[in-house]
């Protein structure tokens, strides 16, 4: 089970100074990485392909962060924080703060 999914608000705890601090949404994760909507944005030369309808020039997107620089979270106490999985009774695993052990 990761601890980090698609959908959930993050915050940038290491890297980048303009990014260190912030929070976003993961967009996905792939392996390792994440996207976060809106953090990291790089610059990147596209081709035209008049099959998609997607114009050639210069776009802007979001680059992957590693998922360690990253941590999930919690808006009731506003900072990062770190998480654990918590078995219920009828077998289900659900994602837990460590902190406050409030689902997610």
């Amino acid at each position: 089970m990761n601890r980090i999914r698609k959908g959930d608000q993050v915050i940038v705890i290491t890297g980048n100074k303009k990014i260190k601090g912030q929070t976003g949404e993961v967009l996905r994760v792939v392996g390792d990485r994440v996207y976060v909507a809106n953090l990291n944005l790089v610059k990147r030369h596209t081709k035209p392909n008049p099959q998609t309808g997607q114009p050639g020039g210069v776009v802007e997107r979001e680059a992957s962060i590693h998922i360690s620089n990253v941590m999930l979270y919690n808006p009731a106490t506003g900072k990062g924080e770190r998480v654990a999985t918590k078995v219920l009774e009828n077998g289900k695993r659900i994602r837990v703060f460590r902190s406050s052990g409030e689902a997610i």
